[in-house]
């Protein structure tokens, strides 16, 4: 895919911009529109963001996490059952941390009711979320973020699209 910012963008920019460089459409093609189209219209999770746990709450991510994510054998979150407890922390949070679809957003605020996320390369891009209705405000699902211009898809994203797999 010639997308090599992996940027949200709206449909019709996906489409010209991938007709653009193959030219043809074929079922692989279609597909991938498909997936993408079937990506932007999901309705809009603080999971996308931020890694949460089972009942959606914010995980504080471990001590050191960066560093014990770097090693090699924690990269794919492979790991025998028999392993130290006291990893289990990093690995529920790698868990949550890889059904995020968005790259670079982090916590601004975590109050009682709502949840402010930033972008970390633009934090002109902000986003509230309410914790009581379990909704964002002012955008419903993730096309409403082309909005911003500059959102980018992670690989977990890239893969449910198929344009990379992994």
């Amino acid at each position: 895919m010639p997308l090599s910012s992996h940027k949200l963008i709206p449909m019709t920019d996906f489409v010209i911009e991938y007709y653009s460089h193959e030219g043809y459409a074929d079922l692989q093609t279609l597909k991938l529109m498909n997936n993408y189209a079937t990506l932007l219209k999901k309705p809009l999770m603080l999971s996308m963001f931020v890694p949460v746990d089972e009942n959606g709450n914010i995980l504080k991510e471990p001590k050191n996490y960066a560093s014990w994510k770097s090693l090699k054998h924690n990269k794919k979150g492979s790991g025998s059952s028999g392993e130290n407890t006291v990893f289990e922390e990093y690995k529920v949070y790698q868990k949550a941390e890889r059904k995020c679809l968005f790259e670079g957003f982090k916590i601004a605020y975590n109050g009682y009711s709502v949840v402010r996320i930033i972008a970390d390369y633009n934090e002109s891009i902000e986003l509230s979320f309410s914790k009581n209705e379990r909704l964002f405000q002012n955008f419903d699902d993730i096309e409403s973020l082309t909005y911003f211009n500059e959102i980018y898809l992670n690989n977990a994203a890239l893969k449910k699209i198929g344009i990379q797999g992994s």
